[in-house]
């Protein structure tokens, strides 16, 4: 199978310095975004990074100043940050701060984060390294101290947050404390509300508190993200105790993407509608050849792939994301599934704007932002359909195209980890 891919690597990336060569930058960059979305790893992120600068500044870019105070290696996560901010149009300058250095770089006035004057900074500090009783040694104390560590903890934080927001404007996201794969006490840790889960919930419910009470101050889930890939297949102790590096090669990259879910909404590089396609996209099958009561659309597979995805939009619509309708369809069909269909979660109501028609999508999509009053460059699409987004792709670069697995399954997964859609607060506007 890797005999097989490398030569459309290869072409590609030839056609990428080709490209360039001729000045087409915007099309180089589509080409490089597509090297990183096919397989985003170490070394797509190098070649993508060696052929940036040639081809910056871009059109709709952002720019950012990123520095990372860390305690353990965060390094090899770095350049994967960068391409993909970069695939994404922000160009990121990283900066990462000295090893363990974090409490001395937080409290010094004269440290490197507020000399250097970064717009975001990043503190990714492990429970062990920050509460090591907490971690390794809670079975053995009692409960008079195992508070008392918990408010040590939280006090830490708390003057943290204060001297850091005194000292910088910079936007801080902080990583939660993690919790251990194996609890000290076992099973008997979840029949108290003294066990060590407990107190590590305390501590990040302190945080929370405490980032809440200044602007510009975000709380990060880390342990919500470990969770999310498997807490074995996270952790590599090998690495840590050689390396100070505790994630597993495979992980790392999900690190660089939650990072990249904050730099978004920081930097203001969102989208404000999505636009949708319907027929394999928001239903399963075609309904002007299968009718209203022939497409696929319940929970069973593979209707239950949609109606996942209908309930991500519903959750990005109460998050004050428009939604809008692109198809070439005939209206009349449509409309009675919108309408009628007993499975839709999304009815007319829910989107602010209708193109269903026979014409050009590029065209609808220009209608769009036109009759909602927003730039082209606020829209994200999605299209089961490669060819139609390849297109929009080509002619209007300024959209976010959103690529759909080839699976209804997996519509859901790639709506929620886009952070297009990513906000860190809400207005009543929204």
């Amino acid at each position: 199978m890797k005999l097989e891919t490398l030569p459309t690597d290869r072409a590609k990336r030839d056609e990428v310095d080709r490209l360039i060569a001729a000045s087409q930058n915007t099309q180089a960059h589509d080409l490089l975004s597509e090297l990183w979305r096919s397989n985003p790893g170490s070394a797509a992120a190098g070649f993508i990074l060696s052929r940036w600068d040639k081809i910056v500044p871009l059109p709709t870019m952002s720019t950012a100043r990123i520095t990372i105070i860390r305690s353990f290696t965060v390094e090899p996560a770095v350049p994967l940050l960068r391409a993909a901010a970069a695939v994404n149009r922000i160009d990121l300058k990283v900066e990462v701060g000295d090893f363990n250095t974090y409490v001395q770089e937080m409290l010094d006035a004269n440290s490197q984060i507020y000399q250097s004057e970064p717009d975001i900074v990043f503190l990714a500090v492990q429970t062990r390294d920050v509460a090591p009783d907490l971690w390794q040694d809670f079975a053995k104390l009692s409960v008079e101290q195992r508070q008392s560590a918990v408010e040590r903890v939280s006090s830490d934080y708390r003057n943290w947050i204060e001297c850091f927001r005194r000292h910088s404007k910079a936007s801080l996201v902080i990583h939660g404390l993690e919790m251990p794969a194996w609890l000290n006490c076992g099973l008997l840790d979840e029949q108290t509300n003294e066990g060590q889960a407990s107190a590590l919930r305390q501590i990040n419910n302190n945080i929370r508190k405490h980032a809440t009470e200044y602007p510009g101050i975000y709380l990060l889930d880390y342990d919500a993200l470990i969770a999310r890939y498997g807490r074995y297949r996270w952790h590599d102790e090998r690495k840590w105790l050689t390396m100070r590096m505790p994630i597993a090669a495979d992980c790392i990259i999900h690190l660089a993407n939650e990072w990249l879910r904050f730099i978004h909404p920081l930097t203001g590089k969102v989208c404000k509608v999505l636009v949708t396609d319907l027929d394999n996209t928001l239903w399963g099958g075609v309904v002007g050849e299968d009718g209203a009561h022939g497409i696929k659309l319940d929970g069973e597979y593979p209707g239950a792939g949609y109606r996942a995805l209908q309930r991500v939009m519903l959750d990005l619509y109460q998050r004050g994301i428009l939604l809008a309708i692109a198809s070439k369809n005939n209206i009349e069909d449509a409309m009675e599934v919108l309408e009628k269909h007993p499975q839709m979660l999304l009815r007319p109501a829910h989107f602010a704007a209708l193109r269903i028609n026979w014409n050009d999508k590029a065209q609808s999509l220009r209608e769009i932002a036109a009759e909602l009053n927003i730039g082209i460059d606020a829209l994200a699409f999605i299209d089961d359909n490669p060819v139609e987004c390849k297109r929009i792709r080509s002619e209007m670069p300024e959209v976010t195209v959103i690529e759909l697995p080839a699976d209804s399954l997996g519509y859901e997964r790639v709506l929620r980890a886009c952070p297009i859609f990513e906000r860190l607060s809400l207005s009543s506007e929204d």
